[in-house]
């Protein structure tokens, strides 16, 4: 059975980070963008971060430009803009494609495990993935959704 765990993704200095290296923790995975409507989830994100950080949960940024460009070609804009705006200290990754020809793999997984409302595919930034300590996919839950609604479920499986 394939798990999240089976999945490599790219750092922001391009050196492969090995999603194993999650094992044991509660993870929410999120495609970002610097230039949405919904940007100001980055705050929220951080706040979930750092109320459950001790019990093991940490957030996983992906920047995805797939939607009406709304993320930097410059991956060190996206990361200055992340800290400034919204003191992000959760891992953030490199740019990845969320749909499409040529979508990171991992999100092709979380996509296929956790279907949208009316499609499987990702249709928009902030669709976030909430990922059990055993790295199996919980939750989908939408963009327009706050993060901060997904406590009841994060504190049922943290």
């Amino acid at each position: 059975m394939t798990t999240i765990y089976d999945f490599s993704v790219k750092k922001v200095n391009g050196q492969l980070q090995e999603m194993e290296e999650y094992r044991d923790k509660t993870l929410i995975i999120v495609n970002t963008a610097s230039k949405c409507g919904f940007t100001s989830q980055f705050k929220e994100l951080q706040d979930l971060y750092e109320e459950y950080k001790d019990h093991g949960l940490v957030i996983l940024g992906f920047p995805s430009d797939n939607f009406n460009n709304q993320e930097f070609d410059d991956i060190e804009k996206t990361m200055e803009f992340c800290e400034i705006n919204f003191g992000v200290t959760f891992p953030m990754f490199a740019k990845v494609d969320v749909k499409g020809d040529n979508a990171e793999p991992l999100f092709t997984f979380l996509t296929s495990e956790k279907k949208g409302m009316l499609t499987e595919g990702i249709k928009w930034n902030f669709t976030k993935f909430l990922i059990d300590r055993e790295g199996n996919v919980i939750e989908r839950v939408a963009p327009q959704i706050s993060p901060l609604k997904m406590r009841k479920s994060i504190n049922q499986i943290i």
